[in-house]
């Protein structure tokens, strides 16, 4: 029988007809025995021969005739090592089922994941992470933040999600934002609760995995020494469950509580901390501002090194392997015995060229500020940062007694008073206690803020007396009521919907500050606004942030790099020579 016409798209099936018109327009040819297995249909089974049959058995053990007679959609042989993690995905999916709800339909989800491996191939299988009630009142967007694994939410957190919706405060806000979520998984068209909601159903395409609810009651058994009626207490039995149900799946307790994961590792399950909202792991690797050129600078680059000037300022175009390290308003410096010394800013980056601008120093009396000058290092680049028009955003951060105020206001008051670059100083910080508070406070917004601005008297008192020999003629005449007509004391709660335009605002005590309390504060910048913040991360008086959750930290590490933004850490205190001890041995 003559070959039938080939087929029109990929691994599809032809038609009798195909066949049996190819038999009636063409002469039957003896040297292609196998074409007779192919083209016998169920309804002529009964017209084999002696010679189909046999060559119906020699091909037999081929794969692709098999594949391709019996599935619609077959790959062909060529595309084999791709169809390999079909079985896994298969098995990652058949996973998917949680304690109340039956399993998926077989293969259901399984387009999702393999059109997420085409990005990133998931380490391992995917997890079951439970959520405590706590993370998402922190995060209403903790949902969307696991990636291609699965969640499951007991049915207690549900019913305290819904004691903690009413109200004005954050929490409130975040657990009604998470009921809004979730009733929109829950609405998407198509959504089954008991086969589980798909996470990215809502437009969410970084999250892969489903959410499951509790909707049975489950079987577990929790030491006697712990109450069965608490809520913590319960979602601990939930995760019991849930680990002996799903064997040998990974379940995970994830709780913002530090006692719930405690108790969860001392029952033998699986707990962690919800680390999304930490912008590092640890403090030691915020970035400082500031990079040290390797003490082979010059041998390796001074040749190739071109330099020019402009104005006051002398740059210095450079190569080589620290480009990469570099960013732009970094500070670099070169100090070496016998070597002439450097001290920078990183103005440009090209590719692998940089472009070094030299510093102004304020340590010396003729560039003071307010009276003001800088004693160490830091501080020169700080004020740098604070005198530069083109800086619209600086952060300053470092232990206290380093100056930080100090600087601000003096380069604020310069500004305002002296250039008139900017109309007026607004000051604001978090009104955050060190010890128990002492009741309501009267007298108007600025009256009432008075006593959380303590370090602006001080320091105004410092710059009123104009110390460090002032020779500006504003500086010397000012008095202490015309400073003060000049800046402005504002409270963070009156903060939403303002725009500030031609502002000095000097955000204290920034550290206390939450990654969205900050973001409020920053988009309040109009035009020919700068915002100053600064803080200590080792003074967090908040108990909700730690040094990698904190706002400050996460402004300077969104904001480095940036052609109008800088930041410096400040290591050395100038206060006095007690309160340097006291920071190193208490």
């Amino acid at each position: 029988m003559p070959l039938p016409p080939a087929p029109s798209r990929r691994a599809a099936i032809l038609a009798p007809e195909a066949y049996e018109a190819s038999a009636r327009t063409r002469p039957v040819d003896k040297t292609h025995p196998e074409v007779e297995t192919r083209v016998e249909p169920a309804s002529r089974s009964g017209r084999k021969t002696e010679r189909s049959q046999a060559a119906a058995a020699e091909l037999a053990p081929a794969p692709a005739m098999i594949q391709v007679e019996t599935k619609s959609r077959a790959p062909a042989p060529s595309q084999e090592p791709a169809a390999a993690p079909a079985p896994v995905a298969r098995r990652a999916t058949s996973t998917r089922s949680s304690t109340g709800t039956s399993k998926p339909a077989p293969g259901a989800p399984a387009a999702p994941v393999a059109a997420r491996s085409k990005k990133a191939a998931p380490q391992g299988p995917a997890k079951l992470f439970v959520l405590d009630t706590n993370v998402l009142l922190h995060d209403p967007t903790s949902l969307f933040r696991f990636e291609e694994h699965d969640i499951f939410l007991p049915m207690i957190v549900l019913e305290e999600l819904d004691g903690h919706k009413k109200g004005m405060t954050e929490v409130a806000r975040n657990g009604r934002q998470t009921s809004r979520t979730l009733d929109a998984l829950a609405g998407v068209h198509g959504a089954d609760i008991a086969h589980g909601l798909k996470l990215d159903s809502t437009g969410q395409r970084a999250a892969g995995g489903h959410l499951f609810f509790q909707t049975v009651p489950l079987d577990y058994s929790l030491p006697t020494s712990l109450p069965q009626g608490k809520a913590d207490n319960q979602i601990l039995g939930v995760v019991e469950a849930l680990r002996k149900l799903h064997a040998p799946r990974e379940v995970v307790l994830v709780s913002k509580d530090i006692n719930m994961r405690v108790k969860a590792r001392a029952l033998g399950l699986n707990a962690e901390d919800y680390q999304n909202d930490k912008t590092l792991e640890d403090g030691d690797l915020l970035y400082s501002g500031v990079l040290a050129l390797p003490t082979d600078f010059w041998v390796k680059s001074g040749k190739n090194v071109e330099s020019w000037q402009s104005g006051a300022h002398t740059y210095y175009r450079i190569g080589g392997p620290i480009v990469p390290q570099l960013m732009i308003n970094q500070f670099v410096y070169f100090e070496a015995p016998g070597e002439p010394s450097l001290f920078a800013r990183v103005s440009e980056i090209r590719e692998m060229t940089a472009v070094l601008q030299t510093l102004k120093d304020y340590g010396s009396v003729k560039h003071a500020v307010w009276g003001v000058t800088t004693r160490n290092r830091e501080q020169n680049y700080a004020m740098n940062l604070l005198m530069d028009p083109e800086v619209d955003f600086v952060t300053l951060t470092g232990t206290a007694g380093t100056g930080k105020t100090l600087l601000a206001l003096a380069a604020g008051l310069t500004q305002v008073l002296d250039d008139r670059r900017y109309t007026e100083i607004i000051m604001t910080r978090a009104t955050v206690s060190v010890g128990e508070d002492i009741g309501f406070l009267p007298g108007t917004e600025e009256e009432k803020m008075g006593p959380w601005m303590g370090a602006l008297d001080d320091n105004l008192e410092f710059l009123a007396k104009g110390s460090g020999g002032n020779g500006h003629e504003w500086g010397r005449s000012a008095t202490t009521d015309l400073i003060r007509s000049r800046i402005k004391i504002k409270s963070l709660n009156f903060m939403r919907g303002r725009t500030f335009l031609n502002k000095f605002v000097i955000i204290d005590e920034a550290q206390n500050l939450t990654p969205k309390q900050m973001k409020t504060l920053i988009t309040r910048a109009g035009p020919g606004t700068k915002i100053v913040c600064m803080g200590n991360l080792a003074q967090i008086d908040t108990p909700y942030l730690t040094e990698g959750s904190s706002g400050l930290t996460y402004v300077v590490d969104r904001f480095k790099g940036w052609q109008h933004g800088g930041h410096i850490q400040l290591a050395r205190g100038e206060r006095s020579r007690l309160a340097d001890f006291a920071s190193e041995v208490l």
